[in-house]
């Protein structure tokens, strides 16, 4: 299965052609312009292509969520954005997204409908990873990771903002891996320094960075990898780790849930 061609349709292509998907995947920021990111959002591709979901992107019509900016205190901004993408959520009759980023998740899904998105189901992409296990739809070979020492970092956003705990750690069952909690995990999860739009400005005066401080609670667990859900965490976590990672013969890798299923799967 390794070396498959990613197939990712464009809405309006589809719309062009009379055909409307199942679901909207929708990318995010992070997950179209961030290196990193893009890399979760072809795995999550690929996976979506192998069990056959009808899905599609909204391509350059997707904007902004508007997240950091009402994060930053600019509303009007946030509301000029929001507008603009539940306009071109409408014209096309979305009726479910997905979503692999959490801060675009919290957002369309508790946030649009008081301006207006109605009716619209929205998901983060470990739900619907595990709906897929659980379905029978998704098989999935702990492959690399059975056995392995891993450790998972509630995002906020998933976590404590939308109560979402279990998904994220089932896909880790299937998986086969030795999951080893941090010291503050679940509702007592510690962020990972980048919420709340902090990803976009200067770190304030304090003794620590809190992805310092977080990267140390997963260098305490003796895990081999740290499993997350966000591409802000994947970022923070990564930089937490870096000076640890440079003594390291054999790095703590830091992986998203649907990375880790392509991994295993050979997808």
């Amino acid at each position: 299965m390794a070396g498959k061609k990613v197939i990712v349709p464009i809405m309006s292509e589809l719309a062009a052609a009379g055909k409307e998907p199942d679901i909207l995947f929708w990318v995010g920021c992070a997950g179209s312009f961030d290196d990193r990111a893009k890399k979760v959002t072809i795995a999550l591709s690929k996976i979506l292509n192998e069990v056959g979901i009808n899905f599609a992107v909204l391509g350059n019509e997707e904007k902004c969520t508007g997240d950091p900016a009402r994060r930053a205190g600019n509303e009007f901004i946030f509301q000029m954005t929001a507008q603009q993408n539940i306009v071109t959520l409408q014209m096309y009759n979305v009726k479910k997204i997905v979503t692999a980023c959490p801060h675009c998740y919290n957002i369309l899904k508790n946030e649009y409908p008081i301006l207006g998105l109605n009716n619209v189901e929205v998901i983060h992409h470990t739900q619907l990873l595990q709906q897929l296990i659980n379905e029978g739809k998704l098989k999935v070979d702990g492959g690399e990771f059975k056995g392995k020492s891993i450790t998972y970092h509630d995002s906020c956003f998933l976590g404590r903002a939308n109560g979402i705990y279990e998904a994220p750690r089932g896909i880790l069952e299937q998986l086969d891996a030795n999951l080893h909690e941090m010291q503050r995990a679940k509702s007592n999860g510690l962020c990972c320094g980048a919420g709340g739009a902090q990803m976009f400005k200067e770190d304030e005066k304090g003794d620590k960075r809190i992805n310092d401080e977080r990267a140390a609670e997963v260098i305490g667990t003796g895990a081999e990898i740290v499993a997350a859900n966000c591409p802000f965490c994947i970022t923070m976590l990564q930089d937490g780790l870096k000076s640890e990672n440079d003594k390291r013969q054999t790095p703590i890798m830091v992986l998203d849930l649907s990375e880790m299923i392509v991994q295993a799967n050979k997808l």
